[in-house]
């Protein structure tokens, strides 16, 4: 039997876990759905709904911070916004809370909370050592957002609209913000190894 080797996350390179604990996690945290509030305000028009920044936030943060924190930064996000924050794109004119996180968007919010937990696995698992398996698990990141958020959208749509209006408009987009997330990692990877 072969016991996996937990990598260290950029995070935990640039702030120790055994430095600050749970004043350490706390901060990041907050920190990191801020980021997503951000992310999701930052809009680029498309058609059908306009672009965010938001799946890009979402692979950088559970890459970078590992499945617990990524994890349960993202679910701090999303608790955000349940009780009434205004932290998701469109809102509050489409409306907050529990009713817009069920509407047709909410296969995806769902879909944040598994791709940070598999970003951050990956993560730990070494896939961040080297360029091309950072940039092979932001691919994986990518494709499994939509799964969730295509899914949820059929049962309102039908699942051949759910991809034309869901998945197709989105792919260019989603190749864009993976590479960006890569290079992101690859910067503070490479300022981590040989800091000046």
């Amino acid at each position: 039997m072969t016991v996996a080797v937990r990598h260290p996350t950029l995070a935990e390179a640039l702030w120790p876990s055994a430095e600050g604990g749970l004043l350490r996690a706390a901060t990041l945290a907050l920190f990191g759905s801020a980021l997503l509030w951000a992310s999701a305000k930052a809009q680029v028009p498309m058609w059908p709904v306009p672009m965010t920044m938001q799946s890009g936030v979402i692979l950088f943060l559970g890459f970078a911070y590992g499945m617990r924190l990524g994890t349960a930064t993202v679910a701090l996000y999303l608790l955000q916004g349940a009780v009434g924050l205004p932290v998701f794109a469109g809102t509050p004119e489409k409306g907050i809370g529990l009713a817009y996180m069920l509407g047709t968007t909410g296969g995806f919010l769902c879909g944040f909370l598994l791709v940070a937990g598999v970003m951050g696995w990956l993560a730990e698992r070494g896939w961040g050592r080297t360029l091309g398996g950072t940039a092979a698990a932001m691919a994986i990141g990518s494709v499994l957002l939509f799964v969730p958020g295509v899914a949820w959208l059929s049962t309102f749509v039908g699942f051949e609209k759910a991809v034309a209006f869901g998945l197709t408009p989105f792919v260019a987009g989603a190749v864009v913000k993976a590479a960006l997330a890569v290079a992101l990692v690859e910067a503070i990877r490479r300022k981590v190894a040989s800091p000046s």
